[in-house]
């Protein structure tokens, strides 16, 4: 059997678009590890003992490596636990660009049918195929949707009173933009 050829090299506006939708990912993960850490440490309540909060902290060290699947799931967990209102809309978001997540950063790509379009060649873990090609304002607009998320999610750990600390953002910020939101 050989091996087929190289995949094709991306367009620039395709290759872009991939990296801001992997980069949208990324901030969606980081919203949910904050989000995490103060549905559940809003949940331990004040009054917490020694053995409860070092079980708690474990916890929180683990899920800096988690997976965007795992996180998603946690935090579900964690919003139901706080008994977030309206919460299976926003788990409803999270478990559509959970696969989309898969599939943007695991694929290899191939010229899709019209110009200017791609299509993943990708089998995710139930064996399915990505149907259909995408162009880069497909692939933007899961970027879009992503944030949009991730701002939902922010607004869910702000609800807590607990914000926590954004990685990069601290008084010594020089560009004096605002940390996420």
């Amino acid at each position: 059997m050989t091996i087929p050829r190289a995949p094709d090299r991306l367009s620039d506006d395709m290759a872009t678009a991939i990296g801001h939708a992997v980069s949208g990912f990324g901030f969606l993960e980081e919203a949910l590890k904050r989000a995490i850490f103060s549905l559940t440490r809003k949940g331990l309540g004040q009054d917490v003992s020694e053995k409860a909060m070092r079980k708690w902290l474990r916890r929180m060290e683990d899920i800096a490596d988690d997976t965007l699947g795992t996180l998603i799931d946690s935090f579900v967990a964690a919003m139901k636990q706080a008994e977030v209102a309206d919460r299976h809309i926003l788990a409803d978001e999270l478990y559509r660009i959970r696969p989309l997540r898969n599939l943007l950063c695991h694929a290899s790509w191939r010229k899709g049918r019209e110009p200017g379009y791609w299509h993943p060649t990708f089998i995710n873990t139930k064996g399915e195929h990505y149907p259909d090609d995408m162009s880069p304002d497909d692939v933007l607009t899961i970027h879009a949707d992503t944030l949009g998320t991730a701002r939902r999610v922010v607004s869910v750990m702000r609800a807590t009173g607990i914000d926590g600390e954004w990685a990069g953002w601290d008084d010594a910020n020089l560009d004096n933009t605002e940390a996420p939101r």
